[in-house]
């Protein structure tokens, strides 16, 4: 049931007849790769006119623990790529330099970044105070949920990043209107969280690769689904196409603007440029469901691999330079990769899609509205029936 509903029952894409190409994982979601981990901690409080520092509150965070909590230390090869950097990633200079890294990943609004980074040092410091003692570079990235959320009221605080820390477990994962994907849009509708995975088959081995996206992203008249340019027969009851904007913060960005953050997983054994050339193809996934790219949109993308790579671990040498001290990595060759890439490509796709479809409407502060993609009128359209 996964694979094609929530754990409360709600329809993903599948149900509603929208398979992208692929073979799914069993769960359809980034868990699919042994050992990764999701919690979230959603915010929603009040109604009404914005008072800053007491709401609406539309917003919260979410937490991927590469390893699970007992892995937290042991390292991961990765690599970063930014289609466009109007967002926040941090740690990944890091990432850059030393090809991995080995603390959880958190994602939030983009002015709940410091809290989070914050709460992700706080909770190393209690679950695992030795390594706790060394210098700690979280990941925690951001889009931007200031249409529904009082975005400048403090509201994400350590302790919910501790709690989203706490609360990560395997299997389903939550998504739409959950953790740091509350309050955001997509394509103009109401978006969030999104997750799927594909399988790929490797020889006698099956490596699976997945997605996870905090979708802020795209205008209305760019949607495409399965192929299908359905954006422009859904552009009636759009509140976010509005002149909120420029009354609010004083400019007028283009439709679309938002961001995507795409954190990419999988169990096959790849060196840190590979992990690299991963990240790259998310924008190839994206595209499928129409979005040209907009300059007022930050696209940060991560990858990562869960293979053991003890050669990559960041520790400080100790004594001499034995004669035998060489780190080794094994890894997919590099003429092999083609299949892992599409397994990106399909797994975004339909993470997006899904992030759009497990979603209600949402009304946030001031009464700002954003609708849920309506399932009905889309199955017609994707049908020929209208």
């Amino acid at each position: 049931m996964s694979a094609t509903h929530t754990a409360d029952g709600r329809p993903r894409a599948r149900a509603l007849g929208i398979a992208p190409p692929g073979r799914p994982g069993p769960h359809n979601a980034i868990t699919d790769v042994d050992g990764v981990e999701v919690g979230v901690v959603t915010l929603i409080e009040g109604d009404g006119p914005l008072v800053v520092g007491k709401g609406p509150v539309r917003t919260g965070v979410t937490a991927i623990l590469p390893r699970g909590r007992d892995g937290v230390g042991q390292p991961c090869a990765a690599g970063w790529y930014s289609l466009n950097g109007n967002g926040e990633m941090t740690g990944t200079t890091w990432i850059e330099e030393a090809g991995s890294f080995n603390l959880p990943v958190v994602l939030s609004n983009t002015h709940a970044v410091g809290d989070c980074h914050t709460g992700v040092i706080r909770w190393v410091n209690r679950v695992n105070p030795y390594l706790a003692r060394q210098w700690l570079l979280p990941v925690c990235a951001e889009t931007w949920d200031g249409y529904l959320n009082d975005i400048n009221g403090g509201h994400v605080r350590p302790e919910h990043v501790e709690a989203a820390l706490d609360t990560a477990a395997p299997g389903p994962v939550a998504e739409g209107s959950v953790g740091g994907g509350t309050g955001m849009n997509c394509y103009e509708f109401k978006g969030g969280n999104g997750t799927a995975s594909r399988l790929v088959e490797y020889g006698e081995t099956t490596f699976t690769v997945a997605a996870f996206v905090q979708a802020n992203f795209g205008s209305r008249a760019e949607l495409t689904v399965a192929g299908r340019h359905v954006g422009p027969h859904l552009l009636d009851d759009n509140p976010l196409d509005s002149d909120w904007f420029e009354k609010d913060l004083g400019i007028t960005p283009p439709p679309g603007a938002g961001s995507v953050i795409a954190i990419v997983a999988t169990d096959a054994p790849l060196l840190p440029g590979q992990c690299k050339a991963l990240a790259r193809r998310v924008p190839l996934g994206l595209a499928r469901t129409g979005t040209a790219g907009s300059h007022f949109s930050g696209d940060i993308f991560l990858a990562f691999s869960t293979a053991e790579v003890p050669g990559l671990a960041s520790a400080f040498p100790i004594g001499p330079v034995g004669a035998d001290e060489f780190g080794t990595i094994s890894f997919v060759p590099w003429g092999r990769m083609d299949d892992l890439y599409t397994a990106v490509v399909q797994s975004v796709e339909e993470a997006v899609l899904n992030a759009l479809v497990v979603n209600d409407d949402m009304v946030g502060r001031d009464g700002h509205r954003s609708p849920r993609l309506p399932h009905e009128r889309l199955m017609a359209l994707l049908n020929g029936k209208t």
